[in-house]
């Protein structure tokens, strides 16, 4: 894994700004006809689309500032369908079905996130077994899932909301939170065996480096530990 600082693409850049002046129109189109929850909601969405640069702030080689670009670019895309459609729908509309798509891509971004960034924290000397980090990211994304939902049920208690819906009827809140965790956690399993597949080369471009470069990190791992055993050796012989 390169220590270099990851470069935003002119594509990526377009994308974000275009989410971003979405989102800035959707909250307007809010204050304007008074929903002011939409302008609050567009404000920190904007924000949250400025992630990637917040954590180039970061002082020294933080593994922070190398998380890849285009996690950024899933996550605006996400934001901005979230709040431009999700929450359009959701509240003007009785479409429900947002969630599933909704909830699906959270849990394969969590994870995706969640996979990479165990490999940066663990760094280029101390290389992760594939199946760690995979499983790592499994752990991260299910856990961002159990948060959010954490988050609707307190505001739906504190403030009188129906995020998960369990005014509507008896059980069904019960029903929507567990089938969003369902929908979100196969996201989740669908994003693990994509970047564990991705990372051992069996696809995607440049597989070939990846299959060559994935073999060096093992073998090296492997003589690293053949020299740790052998000073153990001759540690106790001494």
């Amino acid at each position: 894994m390169s220590t270099s600082l990851p470069v935003v693409s002119k594509g990526e850049k377009i994308i974000w700004w275009g989410c971003r002046l979405a989102l800035f129109i959707w909250g307007i189109w809010g204050l304007l006809y008074g929903y002011t929850s939409d302008f609050i909601q567009a404000t920190f969405a904007i924000i949250f689309t400025h992630l990637w640069d917040i954590f180039q702030l970061a002082p020294g080689k933080s593994f922070i500032k190398r998380l890849p670009a285009y996690l950024q670019t899933m996550l605006n895309i996400f934001i901005c369908f979230g709040c431009v459609v999700g929450t359009t729908l959701n509240s003007r509309t009785d479409f429900t079905g947002i969630d599933i798509p909704e909830h699906c891509f959270a849990g394969y971004l969590a994870t995706t996130g969640g996979f990479i960034l165990a490999g940066l924290m663990q760094g280029e000397k101390r290389p992760l077994k594939v199946s760690v980090q995979a499983m790592f990211g499994l752990g991260f994304g299910v856990a961002i899932l159990v948060g959010w939902e954490f988050y609707e049920f307190t505001m739906d208690r504190l403030y009188g909301f129906t995020m998960q819906h369990g005014q509507v009827s008896g059980s069904y809140g019960l029903t929507d939170t567990m089938v969003d965790l369902i929908v979100g956690t196969v996201g989740c399993l669908i994003a693990m065996f994509a970047e564990a597949f991705r990372k051992v080369g069996l696809y995607g471009k440049g597989k070939e480096e990846r299959r060559k470069a994935f073999r060096e990190e093992r073998a090296e791992v492997r003589r690293q530990k053949a020299l740790l055993k052998d000073g153990e050796v001759w540690g106790g012989n001494i």
